[in-house]
């Protein structure tokens, strides 16, 4: 119909087309059938027609040249410009369903025209005709397009939401998943088979009613002691040798190969059928050997290894008694006073007196400590006195691992708790971990992912059916490539174990969602690795820079069109889409949506008085 007609290709340069306008197409809107139809201008699609095939192209820019051809006494004015379109093909109609990609190009003298109302919302339904999809919002310029996206295509990706404070993208990440709940949550095998983990750095989304009412909200404290909401853990959880490189800050070449041999001697001892009695008969051995030393120095410092891990008790007047009070040394050898008389330990026959120290018996009452790191920073000691006995470690090497570990045990034991009893999840399947009042910021997100991801790798079979879905707000926190408060080996496990799930997680059925203010601090690794992006507004240079470099489904519009979005606007790029397109996301009921939002100063400054008077000066 000539009403929707524009013109007709004037050249041909690959993907890049360009347009000669119509005279008659310069207006605004148009009407048709009652209806306003929004006429051709940068930003728009238009359609190529040739043959029976009907191509799709974005419209990237337009310039006007004079018309030098026409006799200059029988001509308008209006006639000496022509209005030219350049446009690139993105996609094309076949059987009534919209395709993205090129499959072939227009000629010369083609016609172009306007998409009806009914092609233009084809175009910007991001999901096949029969798959389950959602609304997320609208288009941005046309309020009557709803941008509806595939499930699947949307949450079997690794998702990006990124943007300035203030933009929108908390509300965006709440919007996502709680539509999708509302839309699945009912389904059993949902409920079975999908399971949902969001790290919430400031207190955000803990609320009763955000993203659902159906979750589990880990609020942990490392200011506070009577905490009894902490995350549970089983032993086997932290057995692992790389988490205790990271958490004691190990080196590679002494301290590493000590916590190796460490934790294979704490599973010898568990392994047995009695592993408290084992360990006191390794105990009592041991003060043997150090007692019987000729070297002072090294045996001093091996007996207060042993205070690190024996309990002392109390004499009749409550006074502690001293666990080395009753050992002397004297010469080449430590003895001890019996009935008045010194009995000297490198002695054979004086030998049998070592079981009557205060240390000795010392053994008899021990026990493993309630707290699972202490336990194995006791045998990380029994470990390092074994050692150094065999001349197999040097002191001064190893103690420094040992002492981050226990720097580390108090705010540890404030987070987690070593339950083999208690499940993580229980019987929720979206769990928030609110991390707004913890020092551990970095540690908890990494421990848990670690661990449910090794969980996912060890279910791969024939066909993954269980999914977990890890959302990390306020993601700079936890993925920054650049850190000056962490050693190189626990940046580089910490960026490790991310990237490794965002390049392979899809193979087990792990997905991330990450939702950033500064994506220029995050390791380009993992922004260029994600699949789907919300694209807030954002303004600053390293942040578009990193933008423009790592996303490629970005075009020049969409990346001009990022420092002035609106509140609540974003550009929605990647696989999902068939092009960039900016969306304004729908707004949550009250009590559903994250709270994010800025506090009102006026109203906590002045009262209804000196508001009434404000106004009426100003």
């Amino acid at each position: 119909m000539s009403i929707f007609r524009v013109g007709e290709v004037y050249s041909v340069d690959g993907r890049t087309i360009c347009i000669k306008v119509d005279k008659d197409k310069n207006l605004s809107y148009l009407m048709y059938q009652g209806e306003l139809i929004k006429n051709v201008s940068v930003g728009n699609y238009i359609k190529i027609l040739k043959g029976f095939t009907q191509l799709v192209a974005k419209v990237e820019s337009e310039s006007i040249r004079e018309n030098k051809n026409l006799v200059e006494q029988y001509h308008y004015k209006a006639e000496e410009i022509d209005r030219f379109l350049t446009v690139k093909l993105i996609g094309y109609f076949e059987n009534g369903h919209y395709h993205k990609g090129v499959k072939e190009l227009p000629l010369i003298g083609n016609t172009c025209q306007l998409m009806d109302n009914k092609e233009f919302a084809q175009i910007h339904r991001f999901a096949n005709n029969d798959e389950l999809s959602l609304r997320i919002g609208c288009l941005m310029t046309d309020e009557m397009i709803p941008i509806e996206l595939g499930i699947n295509k949307l949450f079997a990706s690794h998702i990006g939401i990124l943007g300035n404070t203030g933009s929108g993208k908390s509300y965006t990440l709440a919007n996502l998943y709680k539509k999708l709940f509302d839309l699945v949550g009912s389904n059993n095998k949902f409920k079975k088979n999908a399971r949902f983990l969001l790290f919430d750095f400031n207190g955000e989304y803990s609320g009763e009613d955000v993203i659902t009412s159906k979750k589990k909200s880990y609020v942990l404290y490392t200011r506070e002691n009577n905490n009894d909401n902490k995350i549970p853990l089983k032993k086997e959880d932290l057995l692992t040798p790389e988490l205790f490189f990271i958490l004691s800050n190990a080196t590679e070449k002494t301290q590493q190969p000590f916590i190796k041999r460490t934790l294979g001697f704490y599973s010898k001892i568990q392994s047995k059928n009695q592993p408290v009695e084992y360990m006191k008969v390794v105990l009592h051995n041991l003060i043997k050997s150090v007692v019987c030393m000729a070297d002072y120095i090294k045996a001093k410092l091996l007996l207060d290894y042993f205070l690190e891990i024996l309990p002392c008790r109390n004499d009749e007047n409550g006074n502690v008694i001293g666990l080395l009070s009753d050992l002397s040394w004297h010469g080449n050898a430590f003895y001890t006073k019996i009935n008045g008389q010194n009995r000297y330990f490198d002695n054979d026959n004086d030998k049998p007196y070592i079981e009557q120290l205060e240390l000795y018996k010392a053994v008899d009452r021990y026990s493993e400590d309630s707290d699972f790191i202490t336990t194995i920073i006791h045998y990380l000691y029994v470990q390092l006195i074994k050692d150094v006995l065999n001349n197999r470690a040097i002191n001064d090497h190893i103690a420094p691992a040992i002492n981050k570990l226990k720097s580390l045990t108090k705010d540890f034991g404030k987070v987690f708790v070593i339950d083999d009893s208690i499940d993580f999840w229980g019987d929720n399947i979206f769990v928030v971990v609110d991390m707004n009042r913890v020092n551990l910021k970095k540690l908890v997100p990494l421990l848990l992912s670690y661990k449910l991801y090794s969980e996912h790798k060890s279910y791969k079979s024939n066909e993954v059916k269980k999914s977990l879905n890890i959302i990390v707000d306020e993601a700079h926190n936890v993925l920054s490539y650049e850190s000056l408060r962490e050693s190189e080996s626990w940046k580089d496990f910490r960026l490790e174990t991310f990237e490794e799930i965002i390049k392979e997680g899809r193979k087990f059925g792990v997905f991330m969602t990450i939702a950033s203010q500064r994506p220029s601090d995050i390791s380009p690794t993992i922004i260029s690795q994600l699949h789907n992006y919300f694209i807030h507004r954002l303004v600053n240079n390293r942040d578009l820079e990193m933008i423009e470099r790592a996303v490629s489904y970005l075009d020049k519009i969409s990346l001009e069109s990022l420092p002035i979005l609106p509140v609540g606007a974003c550009i929605l790029s990647g696989i999902i889409a068939d092009l960039p397109v900016i969306i304004q996301v729908d707004q949550l009921k009250k009590g559903s949506e994250p709270q994010s939002g800025n506090i009102s100063l006026l109203n906590n400054w002045l009262d209804i008085a000196n508001n009434i008077n404000s106004e009426n000066h100003l």
